[in-house]
């Protein structure tokens, strides 16, 4: 019988911890990587980020996990996030799709699962909806537009990606950041 090495849980770092050797603080790492919130993949972030802020959610971010945030109350969310603006050039802005709405989950012990599924409670598209780079502030949650629906609504749809015009009919609109933790838990009803 082999033994499996397993990671201990993540600390949470402030940002001051300092690297031994290197002058250099966590921040300073954090500043020269995710500086640019415009980025494809730290607008994810800052998406999820959001809607757990949104829900009260206090663990770490989980790489690999099936969804991507865990509500106090054990809905699974999963986070998608559009931007009409891109950090690289662009002759028209970003036409919003949401894609990879149905994954493989992922487990060393028994590796990648045979089929593609629905993994998450309920689904939250965030839209950053700055149409200009002058006043483009992704900061700001007024800019963010959020779509909520359940997982049993895209489970009979059965999409494997998803319009904006599709989930205006489905979502009942976009939420407000305020009211997004309320949207989460009344979809997560509906599953």
């Amino acid at each position: 019988m082999t033994e499996w090495f397993s990671a201990p849980p993540p600390t949470r770092l402030t940002g001051s911890e300092r690297f031994s050797g290197c002058d250099a603080s966590v921040g300073d790492f954090w500043s020269f990587a995710m500086s640019d919130l415009r980025m494809n993949n730290v607008r994810g972030y800052l998406a999820e980020f959001l809607v757990a802020r949104a829900v009260g959610a206090g663990a770490n971010r989980v790489e690999w996990d099936a969804y991507d945030v865990l509500s106090p109350a054990g809905v699974k969310i999963e986070v998608k996030s559009f931007a009409y603006l891109q950090v690289w050039d662009q002759r028209e802005l970003s036409k919003p799709v949401f894609t990879g709405l149905k994954g493989r989950t992922w487990t060393p012990q028994a590796g990648e699962s045979p089929a593609a599924t629905f993994n998450a409670d309920v689904y939250v598209f965030c839209v950053q909806t700055a149409q200009t780079h002058e006043t483009y502030d992704p900061l700001d949650v007024a800019q963010w537009e959020f779509f909520v629906t359940s997982q049993s609504e895209l489970a009979r749809l059965g999409f494997k990606s998803i319009s904006l015009k599709t989930l205006l009919t489905i979502a009942n609109g976009p939420v407000a950041y305020d009211d997004l933790a309320n949207a989460i838990t009344k979809a997560s009803k509906d599953t």
